[in-house]
């Protein structure tokens, strides 16, 4: 890892350690969000580590299994990182689906946290 770039070695270990915690206990992602963070979830907006830990663990599945098939990261010009991540999910018995995924990261504290997190499914509507 030490010939990558800072950013894509913050960034790859931090999307580890979401989809880790995502896939075992969501109730423990309140600790990557401050409470100024944004999420959109499909298009559904949510503001604060407590209303996003309470999308999150309400979510209607009991077992889900995330596989990333690819992840890029930036620098921002304000010390900020942006990742975006592309992958599929397995949620229960359903079928296995695609996903996209955004976050920006803001190092606060000397702690990485994600202030705005941008969630879609990849699903096609052809109708």
């Amino acid at each position: 890892m030490g010939d990558k770039p800072i950013w894509e070695q913050i960034g790859s270990s931090f999307v580890q350690h979401y989809y880790q915690l995502f896939d075992t206990d969501r109730s423990q992602l309140g600790a990557i969000y401050i409470d100024a963070s944004c999420l959109t979830w499909e298009g559904q907006q949510f503001q604060g580590k407590a209303a996003i830990v309470e999308k999150l663990s309400s979510l209607p599945f009991t077992k889900i299994a995330h596989s990333i098939t690819a992840q890029d990261h930036q620098p921002t010009p304000d010390s900020c990182i942006l990742s975006m991540v592309v992958g599929q999910l397995k949620a229960d018995e359903d079928p296995i689906m695609g996903f996209h995924q955004i976050f920006l990261l803001k190092n606060i504290n000397d702690a990485w946290v994600c202030t705005n997190d941008i969630f879609r499914l990849a699903l096609h509507n052809f109708g």
